[in-house]
């Protein structure tokens, strides 16, 4: 993994823009992703090996709520073990949301993830996409893991109108409750594998049958 995260960090565009650095606390990393929306987008640099746990949701939207504000512009998120999670015995939240234009006016979410775990999140139901839902954006996980979440559908990652590659990442030991798909449930838009494995998500890997090239 540590060959797979040197490749993906170097596969990060390099812009002028300088990293802001995010203090390992929720409070820190919630603030810093308003700020990041606000300001039309920003590297955020997280603590490495940090455990940033969610005890709430601090976004809302119609697709329910969101453990992190959701993503309306072009934000990366640097890690080195980093692991985002939702804490036990807190009301359901979906960890990550990306906006995009095609189904969010007037936003253009991009997330760039490198090195992170998204574990934990669990959608309200009738909500899918327990751990990512991409609505319309550009998500690009590298050197990732999206494991332990639960929606009716897209347990780990729900696409809708957007597109989402997966570099050197997994996806697994997801749940989709009713909707198949409990690692990956793609609605419309496209989901790309690069030296990724989806596996052991339950009751299947990808939904739709086909859906994500060498997905079984």
């Amino acid at each position: 993994m540590t060959m797979g995260l040197t490749v993906a960090m170097a596969a990060v565009p390099t812009t002028a823009q300088a990293q802001v650095p995010v203090l390992c606390s929720e409070a820190s990393l919630v603030n810093a992703i308003n700020a990041a929306n606000a300001a039309g987008g920003e590297t955020l640099a997280l603590v490495p090996f940090c455990t940033y746990q969610l005890t709430s949701a601090h976004g809302s939207s119609p697709h329910g709520p969101v453990g992190l504000p959701p993503i309306t512009t072009p934000i990366t998120l640097l890690g080195l073990g980093v692991t985002i999670t939702r804490a036990p015995n807190v009301p359901a939240f979906r960890i990550l949301q990306v906006e995009g234009a095609a189904n969010v006016p007037g936003t253009k979410g991009q997330l760039t993830a490198v090195g992170l775990t998204l574990r934990g999140g669990s959608a309200a139901s009738p909500y899918p996409g327990g751990g990512l839902s991409n609505l319309g954006g550009t998500v690009s996980l590298l050197s990732s893991s999206v494991t332990g979440n639960t929606a009716v559908a897209g347990g780990g990652i729900y696409n809708d109108n957007g597109s989402v590659t997966l570099t050197t990442s997994s996806v697994t030991g997801n749940q989709a409750t009713s909707g198949g798909g409990g690692g990956i449930y793609v609605n419309s838009g496209g989901v790309t594998l690069l030296g990724t494995a989806v596996r052991d998500n339950t009751p299947d890997n990808c939904a739709p049958s086909g859906s994500v090239m060498g997905c079984t």
